[in-house]
């Protein structure tokens, strides 16, 4: 937190309170002309780079790639007019997800944990898509202008200390602060709640689906948390009361009834989730086992299992598993790349390798496809080819630290030594570091030497960071 502190106390004049939003603002309303949406959008990005440099993350390929086309299923159908969104997935079994300025969609590992369903899971984020659409953050920094700087400062470090695992100390500095504007702030808070809900529940209905899922998910965390002294982040920036329960309960009604309540794909991401927060790959497997006791029909409790055995050294068991799994749906993505990943613990290689293609060809554009095909070549020690496919990747994904710091990784090993310097630099600059992110460039400027047309490139890119670094250090001002 060391980092981050110091730099919030000034951002947090434009940030204000990201998920604990204040007010309801109008298409061309005045809080326009106080923080723009260009404007949001910069501080958004600013705020992610130093959120990602300081916050554990997950960096599982498929479970990234699910969050973002489910939240962009409901962007589709949501009243968000700039759809440039960045994702950050945080290392966290507890429940959250928020909302912040500039198309920011951030989600704890835990929220998979907490929302037993896929519609339950999409009305927390059609909600948190709610707060960026009616721009809640301008409208509050307008509402806030009568507050006082150390006052919304010393909130929103206390929020993203909480975020970034500082427990109590987190909470403690939210609750000290909160006094000197509780009443106003909460009248806001209510309102700006109400409205996302609003929002999000007719999000939800035209995305195709259920409605009710939101209250139920309400409903569960007010009985589960309801005598709870330390409740999980996301009930104290989203306060649930019977008033909103029944509120949102009396809104699905009133929507046509039917829509998607569950998916088989959701279940699987459920579980890899369920497996990467669970103590031992040995404790995930008796969980999956007793599921399929219970229910022997349970694909996402037999893919689980599968997973559970081979992260396990259980490599039989777990080829016994995905087999009925392939059978009953050989294209299924997540089937096959469970058994890559089983191929690849076995050092079958050219099975993995072969299957891989097969899928490819089918799905050119799947980013865990991509991703696991650099993984099989570098296996296979072909780094330069690796290289490739990650350079392809990064057309899509270009602002991916995850993508960048294994592209570097690829360069390294294939003797190119300039674009590992250069790739290091794009990594450090999502992650907030402008200081290693313009050492690397120079260290690549060096290296090319007398290739001017390379050079002057690096020096160009090289000067667009150190703008950006002051830029970011003026509006922390």
């Amino acid at each position: 937190m060391n980092l981050l502190r110091p730099t919030l106390l000034t951002l947090a004049c434009f940030l204000a309170t990201p998920v604990m939003a204040d007010d309801l603002p109008s298409l061309g309303d005045s809080s326009s002309s106080i923080v723009s949406p260009e404007q949001e959008h910069q501080l958004g990005r600013a705020w992610l780079s130093l959120l990602r440099g300081q916050v554990p993350q997950l960096d599982d390929p498929q479970l990234k790639d699910y969050v973002e086309s489910s939240v962009y299923r409901l962007a589709e159908t949501s009243q968000l007019q700039d759809r440039r969104l960045e994702f950050v997935l945080l290392n966290s079994p507890q429940l959250n997800a928020f909302a912040a300025p500039g198309g920011i969609i951030g989600v704890n590992g835990g929220l998979f944990l907490y929302a037993p369903t896929e519609a339950e899971y999409a009305s927390v984020l059609a909600h948190e898509l709610a707060h960026l659409s009616q721009r809640h953050f301008a409208r509050g920094v307008e509402a806030q202008q009568r507050m006082q700087v150390p006052v919304m400062a010393a909130m929103l470090a206390g929020i993203v200390a909480a975020a970034a695992g500082a427990g109590d100390a987190g909470m403690a500095a939210i609750m000290g602060t909160q006094a000197a504007a509780i009443q106003e702030q909460r009248r806001f808070s209510r309102q700006n709640e109400q409205e996302a809900d609003r929002i999000g529940l007719l999000n939800l209905e035209k995305a195709g689906y259920d409605p009710r899922a939101m209250p139920r998910m309400f409903e569960r965390l007010m009985r589960q948390y309801r005598y709870d002294a330390k409740p999980p982040e996301f009930l104290l920036t989203h306060p649930v009361t019977e008033n909103r329960i029944a509120d949102t309960r009396n809104r699905a009604e009133q929507l046509p009834p039917g829509g998607v309540e569950n998916s088989l794909r959701y279940q699987l991401m459920r579980a890899r989730v369920q497996l990467m927060f669970e103590e031992t790959p040995g404790i995930a497997a008796k969980r999956f086992r007793a599921m399929l006791d219970e229910d022997p029909k349970l694909d996402a409790a037999r893919y689980g299992l599968a997973i559970a055995q081979i992260k396990g050294g259980q490599l039989n068991q777990a080829r016994d598993n995905l087999a009925p799994l392939l059978a009953k749906a050989p294209n299924e993505i997540v089937y096959n790349l469970g058994q890559v990943d089983l191929d690849i613990t076995a050092n079958r290689l050219a099975e993995a390798q072969q299957r891989v293609d097969r899928l490819l060809a089918q799905y050119p554009n799947n980013y865990p496809l991509k991703q696991m095909r650099s993984d099989l070549l570098l296996k296979q020690n072909k780094p330069k080819d690796a290289e490739k496919v990650l350079d392809g990747l990064l057309k899509s994904r270009p602002n991916d630290p995850d993508v960048w710091y294994q592209v570097a990784e690829v360069r390294g090993l294939a003797g190119n030594t300039i674009g590992l310097h250069q790739a290091r630099a794009e990594y450090f600059a999502l992650v907030g570091d402008f200081d290693q992110a313009i050492e690397q460039l120079g260290f690549a400027k060096r290296r090319a030497g007398s290739n001017f047309p390379l050079a002057a490139r690096i020096d160009a890119r090289q000067q667009e960071l150190i703008q950006q670094q002051q830029m970011v250090k003026q509006m922390m001002r």
